[in-house]
Formats: C-alpha cells, sequence, structure tokens
C-alpha cells in the first residue's frame, strides 16, 4: 500500500502539566480520509473480477473505492444515500466511478450495492466489515506508533472499521476509546447488547457515522480491546470543528472531528504525563461551518 496512500503528521497541539493532546491528521489522506487505506487493501489484496469493484457509502468510502479503482485502472460502481454531502458526490464523480445515488440512509445503498454484485460479479468492497477492510485501516496505528509515544488514542466510531483496525493493532498495549455521536450510537448500543443491535441514527455526522449497525467483525475487536467509548452532542461537534480551525487552520467534516469533540466537550480529560492522540479522520466537506461567523472560544490551544 504504501506507493498508494499516503503517510499523515502527527502534531502536537496541546503539551502541559494535563497532558498532551496530538493530533492524527488522518484528513490529509488520499481521497481526504482514512477509508483510501481500506479501500486500497481490497483492491491489492483481493482478486478483482472483470465486471471491476463496487461499494455502499455514506461518501467517504465511496470517494475511496472510486479513487483507488481510478489509480488502478479498475471499474467501480458507487451507491450512497441522499444524505450523502456534495462535496463527496462531487469527489466520487470527479474520478469516473458510475455513481448511483439512492435510499435514506447507508443501509439503503448497502442493499442496492448488494444487489448490484450478485446480478453482475463486481467485487463488493464493504466500507468496515470486511478483513481486508479492517487491515488496511489498522495500518493507521502502525504509522502513528511509529510518529509518536501515545498512552491513549480518542477515535471516531461509525460502522467500526476505523476503531476495529486500530485495536487489533495495539490489542490492548495502548488505551483505545472510541467516541460516537448521541445520535448514532452504534458502538456503545452493540456494547451494551452482547452484539450487534440497530441503533439510531441521526446526528450532524449522520453521513459517515450513522450505519444502522456495527460491524460483526468488528464487534469482537471492540469487546476485547476498546477501553469505553464516550458519547458527544452535536453542538459538540460544530465547535470541534471550528476550534480545530482556530489552532490548526485545517477543515474537516463534523463526522471527522468527533474524537476531538470528546476532549473538546471535557467528557475526556488527560490524566497530567498522559500522552493522548485524537484522530482526525476526514475532511470532505464544505466551508459552510464558518458562514455564520461564530468561533470557538474554548478551542485548542496553538503548541
Amino acid at each position: 500500500m504504501e506507493p498508494c496512500v499516503s503517510e499523515t503528521p502527527s502534531r502536537v497541539h496541546l503539551d502541559g502539566e494535563n497532558g498532551t493532546i496530538i493530533l492524527k491528521l488522518e484528513h490529509l489522506q488520499r481521497a481526504g480520509s482514512f477509508k483510501a487505506r481500506g479501500a486500497f487493501a481490497n483492491l491489492l489484496l483481493r482478486e478483482v473480477p472483470p465486471a471491476g469493484v463496487v461499494a455502499a457509502s455514506g461518501g467517504n468510502h465511496g470517494l475511496a473505492v472510486a479513487e483507488a479503482a481510478h489509480r488502478l485502472g479498475i471499474p467501480a460502481k458507487i451507491f450512497v444515500p441522499v444524505i450523502s454531502a456534495p462535496a463527496k458526490i462531487a469527489g466520487i464523480r470527479s474520478r469516473g466511478a458510475d455513481l448511483v445515488v439512492t435510499g435514506d440512509r447507508y443501509a439503503d445503498a448497502l442493499a442496492a450495492a448488494q444487489q448490484w454484485a450478485a446480478a453482475s460479479g463486481a467485487l463488493p468492497v464493504h466500507a468496515f466489515d470486511q478483513r481486508e477492510t479492517l487491515l488496511g485501516q489498522g495500518t493507521l496505528a502502525l504509522e502513528l506508533a511509529e510518529q509518536a509515544a501515545v498512552d491513549t488514542v480518542l477515535v471516531p466510531v461509525g460502522g467500526g472499521g476505523l476503531i476495529g483496525g486500530i485495536a487489533a493493532y495495539f490489542a490492548g498495549s495502548v488505551r483505545v476509546i472510541g467516541v460516537e455521536p448521541t445520535g448514532a450510537p452504534t458502538l456503545s448500543a452493540a456494547l451494551a447488547a452482547g452484539g450487534p443491535v440497530d441503533a439510531p441514527t441521526g446526528s450532524i455526522a449522520a453521513d459517515a457515522l450513522a450505519p444502522a449497525r456495527i460491524g460483526e467483525l468488528v464487534y469482537p475487536l471492540a469487546r476485547d480491546f476498546v477501553d469505553r467509548v464516550l458519547l458527544v452532542e452535536d453542538d459538540d461537534i460544530r465547535r470541534a470543528q471550528r476550534a480545530l480551525w482556530t489552532a490548526t487552520r485545517q477543515v474537516a467534516e463534523p463526522a471527522a472531528v468527533t474524537a476531538l469533540a470528546g476532549v473538546i466537550s471535557g467528557r475526556y480529560r488527560p490524566e497530567p504525563g498522559e500522552r493522548v492522540a485524537v484522530v482526525i479522520s476526514g475532511a470532505n466537506t464544505s466551508l459552510g461551518i464558518f458562514e455564520d461567523g461564530d468561533h470557538a472560544q474554548n478551542g485548542i490551544p496553538h503548541a
């Protein structure tokens, strides 16, 4: 995968007596999110038929599969729901994939993609519940471990591919904490029920963090290697977007700053001397978050 994906930077943005916050800037990844890792892993590790690949996505996974397919010369068909962000839809189209916008939620797009795979023989590339997807997302943890010594990693959670890959890599050697919106608590619901169950899908981050349930392959990894899960409100996520801009002049989509919202909201407070990595996972959004002139008052200070 090394020639295909970027090594994204890890930067210290708060270093003091109450701990160190390190931002893993994965929104600078190819195609604008960590999803590129899983997409390239699938296309490089699996045998792709002449019909190419098919994927369902809230947007970022579709963008990543379209990017990987374009670079590797493979046909791709991408299904996304109507709630997908316009920036993501435009990005998929610009990479030459055959795009279908259908259904209200990710689950609707997934059903349509599965029907197409059965009819066409295309290889389905699942956004999170696929071994190769988890392997690809786990390379973020490998990269982070080479860049910085950390005690804790805060990870945004949707279907769970990212936290599953990260948790599998660290396997208890580093504390892994999930952060998800109160309106889309897929992992929280699964851990409470003892397995994947349907959860609500309403949040400002719904286009990226609101599948119906956590992945079947993801769940045992989360159960065994995720320390706990924090819930944040949509207002916390909006504040985190603005705080990231104030401190770093980086723009990220709502889902991407969910882990940072865990810190901004005070739901996670580092211990003295603790080194906490916060994954910023995607950048595929518009600048509309700044149009109201609101600015973060309690952001992350400059290093």
